[in-house]
């Protein structure tokens, strides 16, 4: 089946998210605008303006009501999904880079960059207070001193959130006191992306080190490693098959002095439990984003340098292959 592409940023795209259900799906760019997509076909339902500068992330809670997107304006925003609106600013000493609702949609989190002299902080906001938004007061802000968080999601039952390092640590920050509670490094260079599997157990992560790898979300325990031959920008996990698709490139700086033909712009998936690849689509003009499965599992997005949100249909099953040994 032909791949259904949305054209709807003018810039390239830095995160694409489905809801729950996945009949929505979100994307963000670094044009300021934050978009919303019926996901069956591909159609604009509206989208999220105020934003004036590049925006990082994006984020839906459990039952569809409420957005959060992070921008480069140095300001998190929490929308009304249903009509647009702008339910609350939150403003920040430096762009904010990750973003996210935990598991009730009471709680978020947002972490922001080490830059002009700001430090990298991890906060964390509850919604049902409304005097912590009003006042901008966190209940909780954690210095990251040593390295950034550049990407981050929510563990399981809302306990702590697993962020990715510059450096390719993973930390666990507590919700309650902002400790860390675990912290490994597998990886050797940037963590580019982290996602957690359907049932929140465990987390994938990619990186500039040419690898995805594969973590229990409570323990931090190393699972799996898929290895390439390019960085690797974004990672995801099948919620109904042993697979993972990764998406990747290179620098976007280096993409001009490179043809499409080598750039090695395809989605590929790789067998969870065996850690070989089978298949890749092509598609994009540029190095890949970031990837994301339908809940369905029978279809999943990529976004791309080159500005296009990419909808792929297949059959997961038409992947089942005998593997030896």
């Amino acid at each position: 089946m032909r791949p259904i592409l949305l054209q709807g940023h003018e810039r390239s795209i830095t995160q694409i998210k489905y809801n729950r259900e996945g009949d929505l799906l979100f994307s963000v760019a670094k044009d300021t605008v934050a978009n919303v997509w019926y996901s069956v076909n591909g159609e604009r339902l509206g989208t999220y303006n105020g934003h004036t500068g590049a925006v990082w992330c994006v984020d839906v809670d459990w039952d569809t009501k409420h957005v959060l997107t992070g921008s480069a304006d140095n300001t998190c925003r929490l929308w009304d999904c249903q009509t647009g609106r702008q339910l609350a600013l939150l403003k920040t000493s430096s762009a904010v880079r990750t973003c996210g609702f935990d598991f009730s949609g009471n709680i978020i989190m947002f972490s922001t960059d080490k830059q002009m002299g700001y430090q990298c902080y991890l906060n964390y906001f509850d919604l049902r207070d409304p005097q912590q938004i009003e006042e901008n007061q966190p209940y909780v802000s954690v210095p990251c001193s040593e390295s950034k968080i550049t990407s981050a999601v929510w563990g399981p039952l809302g306990e702590f959130v697993i962020a990715g390092h510059e450096n390719g640590e993973i930390n666990q920050f507590s919700a309650k006191s902002g400790e860390v509670l675990r912290k490994v490094k597998e990886h050797t260079k940037q963590i580019n992306d982290i996602q957690t599997s359907v049932d929140l157990t465990m987390v994938i992560t990619a990186s500039k080190d040419n690898t995805a790898k594969l973590f229990d979300s409570t323990s931090l325990e190393h699972i799996k490693t898929f290895k390439t031959e390019r960085p690797v920008n974004s990672a995801a996990i099948s919620p109904i098959m042993d697979h993972v698709v990764m998406g990747g490139g290179q620098e976007a700086m280096e993409v001009t002095t490179t043809s499409t033909r080598i750039g090695k712009f395809e989605a590929r998936f790789f067998h969870a439990a065996y850690e070989e690849e089978f298949g890749r689509v092509k598609g994009h003009f540029g190095p890949i984003n970031c990837v994301a499965f339908h809940p369905d599992g029978k279809s999943y997005s990529s976004g791309g340098e080159d500005g296009y949100v990419r909808i792929h249909y297949f059959d997961p099953h038409y992947f089942e292959f005998e593997f030896e040994g």
